[in-house]
């Protein structure tokens, strides 16, 4: 049986680092990227036989040279999770905030995210490859306490959407899955704030890989998260506006 392998960016902590080394205990062959190459290193002595890795800054021009790079490090990619994501409660519209989430959630999502499907469509597999990216129910509407944030998720959903369609038209062999959760407890969020239906990254790893695996196109994880989601799509913009926003309580 072949080893499958899959490149994972934005692995050095959060859901990245914990996926990673899920499928290396699974056995595949996983690379990994992050622009802090010591928590890397650190990722790749728990299994030196399965995992490689290189640093990557997504918002950096030579970022698509070194994911290549980095294929190449691990003989080939059958997956790409693109897992790399930055934001903040941010309204005070602080322009270095808005400024480094567009950089890694727009441009660097897109850089990536591209050459993968590039990859894919220039590599003719046999087998399918699959491109999946951590977004957020965050891009189901505006929100006003994290605008950038929001709607960089927006453009991350759409984007994929044309890549699906895209790679109908030209029939590249991809799949493509947008991963949807809610507040997980990384990193990423304050860990200082009590946010709603927050989930562990424990609860949240296991569904993002399964779904994954199952090759869905779209997945809200959790289903609590979907039917919240479902129902902020009901609500009419002119209602929205009028919502009164609450920053969570530390």
């Amino acid at each position: 049986m072949t080893m499958k392998k899959i490149v994972i960016v934005g692995a050095s902590s959060g859901l990245g680092m914990r996926i990673a080394t899920d499928f290396a205990r699974m056995g595949w062959r996983v690379g990994i990227a992050a622009r802090r190459e010591d928590r890397l290193k650190e990722i790749k002595d728990l299994y030196p036989g399965r995992i490689e890795y290189l640093a990557i800054d997504v918002a950096a021009p030579d970022a698509v040279e070194r994911f290549y790079k980095l294929i190449e490090l691990i003989d080939g990619m059958d997956y790409l999770l693109y897992s790399a994501g930055c934001g903040w409660l941010n309204p005070q519209l602080d322009e270095a905030k808005e400024e480094s989430t567009v950089d890694t959630n727009v441009l660097g999502f897109t850089r990536i995210v591209s050459a993968a499907y590039r990859y894919f469509r220039d590599t003719a597999n046999v087998t399918a490859g699959h491109i999946c990216a951590i977004t957020s129910v965050a891009g189901t509407k505006g929100i006003g306490l994290a605008a950038s944030y929001s709607a960089s998720k927006r453009y991350q959903w759409t984007y994929l959407q044309a890549l699906d369609q895209l790679a109908h038209s030209e029939q590249v062999n991809v799949r493509i899955t947008d991963i949807r959760p809610g507040f997980v407890d990384t990193p990423l969020l304050d860990g200082n704030r009590n946010y709603p239906m927050e989930m562990s990254i424990d609860y949240a790893a296991p569904r993002i890989e399964k779904a994954m695996l199952r090759g869905k196109r779209i997945a809200v994880v959790d289903a609590r998260w979907a039917v919240v989601t479902a129902l902020w799509r009901m609500v009419p913009d002119p209602l929205w506006r009028r919502i009164r926003l609450l920053v969570p309580e530390k």
